[in-house]
C-alpha cells in the first residue's frame, strides 16, 4: 500500500444474497442471520434465502469500510459470532471483520468477481462490483465458526452467497 492513501467518506451498498441451500443448512444446525444496525437481513418468505445489506461509510485505497454488520446465531444455545464494521476489500479478495473479542478475522474470502467498473461523474467516482462470490475463509475461520456455533456447518468448500459492492467517493 502507498503511504499517501487516506480515509476518505464514502457511500454506497454492500450486500449479498445467500447461496442455494446455504440458509436451509445452516437452519438445520439452528444457524440464524441477523443483521446488525444499521445492517439488514431480510429473509424471503420461503426461508430459502436471506440478502444481507450494509451501508459503506469510507474508503481506503481498494478497502471499502461498512457500518453495523452481521451475526451468525445458534438459536439453540445462544452462541453468537459478530461481524462487525466489515471492511470489504476488492483487492485482497476479503471481507475482514470485527470480531466480539475486539479483534479483527477475515471471515469471508471473495472467491470471485463477475464484474468491474468505474463511473466517473462531474464531482464523483463510483466503482461497481457486480457478482462478488463469498466462501468462508478457509478451514481455521470454518473450524472456528464451528465451535464457536456448536454446528459443522461452516466450510470453506462451499458459496456462501453471491452479492455487490457500490460505492461513490467525492473527487
Amino acid at each position: 500500500c502507498s503511504s499517501d492513501l487516506t480515509t476518505v467518506p464514502a457511500s454506497g451498498t454492500f450486500s449479498f444474497t445467500t447461496a442455494n441451500g446455504i440458509l436451509p443448512t445452516w437452519a438445520s444446525e439452528d444457524i440464524v442471520l441477523v443483521g446488525v444496525s444499521p445492517g439488514s437481513v431480510v429473509t424471503a418468505a420461503s426461508n430459502l434465502s436471506s440478502r444481507v445489506s450494509m451501508p459503506i461509510v469510507a474508503k481506503l485505497g481498494s478497502a471499502n469500510a461498512a457500518a453495523g454488520g452481521f451475526r451468525f446465531y445458534n438459536s439453540r444455545t445462544g452462541a453468537t459470532v459478530r461481524c462487525s464494521t466489515p471492511v470489504i476489500d476488492t483487492r485482497a479478495r476479503v471481507v475482514d471483520c470485527v470480531l466480539p473479542t475486539g479483534r479483527n478475522a477475515q471471515v469471508l474470502r471473495i472467491s470471485s468477481i463477475g464484474s468491474r467498473s468505474v463511473v466517473k461523474g462531474g464531482s464523483t467516482m463510483t466503482w461497481v462490483y457486480r457478482k462478488i462470490v463469498l466462501r468462508i475463509n478457509g478451514q481455521q475461520m470454518a473450524d472456528m465458526l464451528n465451535a464457536s456455533l456448536d454446528t459443522s456447518s461452516f466450510s470453506p468448500y462451499v458459496t456462501v452467497g453471491v452479492g455487490d459492492l457500490v460505492v461513490t467517493r467525492d473527487l
